[in-house]
């Protein structure tokens, strides 16, 4: 006959080897049956997704406009060139970490080949030193600097083209140093119970961040995100009461763009873009609102102190029965148009 429980059990072993410099297994058991699976989903998902890491956003080489250009005297042309350093690890040093832009400065005389180890200095070190960048020629001269940005996931050069000075090239930016994290649930014997159950995790990163460290964030990216919930739940709004169609809220978000009395040139950039409603806006993220075709910095400036004033910045974190019915208004006002 089985026990009867009032709470689960709550595991209490943790074993860690290290396979490599910078890869781990981590073991942590037991759990009751199910909750393995429950834990080890979110935690793999968020070292994939949420590890900070450094990666170059912008070039600049001198004599060169674009991309698409090449520098006398170097064999590799300006494309292949940039795929180069993109492919590159850059490990800030302990001097510079508290910084989370960081722009270096390098020049190179020929004959010579340039490797990745060719662009160590006070700030940076790299991690695949002998990744081949470029063959400079007898008498030639490479002369480009970089800017370096801690930042999570994968940032698009689009994104990147108003976050840096105009003599520079934006890059596709990968930040994420996690290369491997993967887990397997493995049953275990308990107190004469085989069901309870073992996570086996394996994370591996590319050497810009320890794993274990890697592993330590992703947990403590999910306790905080957790922490909301540690509010009193009664009181959270359960409906959609209060938000009538006289409340206030609604009738500023559910009010045309033009109360807003823009310039122009962001009045039309939002009217090509088909958003005809200040609710539309309050649910757009900053990026989102950036990458409207044409908004420039300026356009994004006045949108952005606009919303400001009403209550309703770029970005804000509205709450839930909120963009519900905020979402479901707009779905109903569209349609009629």
């Amino acid at each position: 006959m089985k026990s009867i429980k009032i709470r689960p059990y709550i595991p209490e072993k943790l074993e860690i080897e290290e396979l490599a410099p910078d890869h781990i297994r981590l073991h942590a058991y037991p759990f009751e049956p199910g909750y393995a699976i429950t834990i080890a989903h979110p935690v793999r998902r968020l070292l994939l997704s949420s590890t900070v890491g450094y990666a170059p956003i912008a070039i600049k080489i001198d004599g060169v406009a674009h991309e698409f250009d090449s520098v006398r005297g170097v064999a590799e042309d300006v494309t292949p060139f940039i795929v180069n350093i993109k492919n590159l690890k850059f490990k800030i040093k302990e001097e510079a970490q508290s910084q989370e832009k960081l722009e270096v400065f390098y020049e190179f005389n020929g004959p010579m080949e340039l490797r990745g180890g060719h662009l160590d200095n006070e700030f940076v070190s790299i991690i695949d030193a002998d990744s081949h960048l470029a063959n400079i020629n007898s008498e030639a001269k490479l002369k480009f600097s970089l800017i370096i940005q801690k930042g999570l996931g994968y940032v698009p050069s689009e994104s990147i083209r108003e976050e840096i000075g105009n003599d520079y090239i934006p890059l596709d930016a990968f930040f994420t140093p996690v290369k491997k994290a993967v887990y397997q649930i493995e049953n275990v014997l308990h107190e004469s119970n085989p069901n309870f159950e073992k996570i086996v995790f394996e994370v591996e990163t590319n050497g810009q961040v320890e794993p274990m460290d890697a592993f330590k964030e992703a947990v403590g990216i999910m306790h905080s995100q957790m922490s909301v919930f540690g509010a009193e739940l009664s009181d959270v709004p359960t409906s959609n009461n209060r938000l009538n169609d006289d409340s206030p809220e609604l009738k500023i978000l559910l009010a045309s763009v033009d109360t807003l009395n823009l310039e122009h040139r962001p009045s039309n950039c939002l009217q090509k873009a088909g958003i005809k409603y200040i609710g539309e806006l309050a649910l757009m993220s900053e990026s989102d609102l950036k990458n409207i075709k044409n908004l420039g910095k300026k356009s994004f400036e006045e949108i952005s102190s606009k919303m400001n004033e009403i209550g309703y910045p770029i970005g804000m974190d509205l709450p839930n029965d909120l963009v519900v019915t905020v979402n479901k208004r707009l779905a109903k006002l569209k349609g009629q148009n």
